[in-house]
């Protein structure tokens, strides 16, 4: 059935206008705010006969035949590496070097309980920075997806 402008239209056909509005604003044809004004009207659109009036100036776009944009994988890094391990160990050695300074101001020559920081911490932290379980960008990785 071919669709007329008083049928309804769905997401997905707002999306398809949505995709060629952004190609067209990409190529020239649209400023940035009449590519702003026109996709709130895409949203608030009901019909087709709504979505072809901010189509109707603008040829034909066939977003199938579009050169794909995607970018070729990223290296991994290596284990261990990228500012999220950094990022770690720099603060592990920080927090031990105050506990250290306070235990050297405090009770010199007595029981050394910084090593109750830097203990367990540090081997999580090394187990971690070997299993390579922080991504570059310092997130977690999410091991479920």
């Amino acid at each position: 059935m071919a669709a007329t402008p008083d049928m309804r239209a769905s997401d997905g056909d707002r999306d398809r206008v949505a995709a060629a509005l952004r190609e067209h604003c990409a190529q020239g044809r649209l400023t940035m705010d009449e590519f702003n004004e026109r996709l709130e009207l895409v949203y608030q659109g009901r019909t087709f006969g709504d979505l072809q009036k901010l189509t109707a100036d603008l040829p034909d776009i066939d977003l199938h035949k579009l050169p794909a944009t995607a970018q070729p994988p990223a290296k991994r890094p290596a284990r261990g590496s990228g500012k999220g391990a950094r990022a770690a160990w720099a603060s592990y050695f920080s927090v031990l070097a105050v506990c250290t300074v306070i235990w050297a101001m405090t009770d010199l020559g007595g029981y050394f309980w910084p090593m109750w920081v830097a203990g367990p911490w540090g081997a999580i932290l090394l187990v971690s920075t070997i299993f390579g379980t922080h991504s570059n960008d310092g997130r977690r990785k999410d091991k479920g997806h």
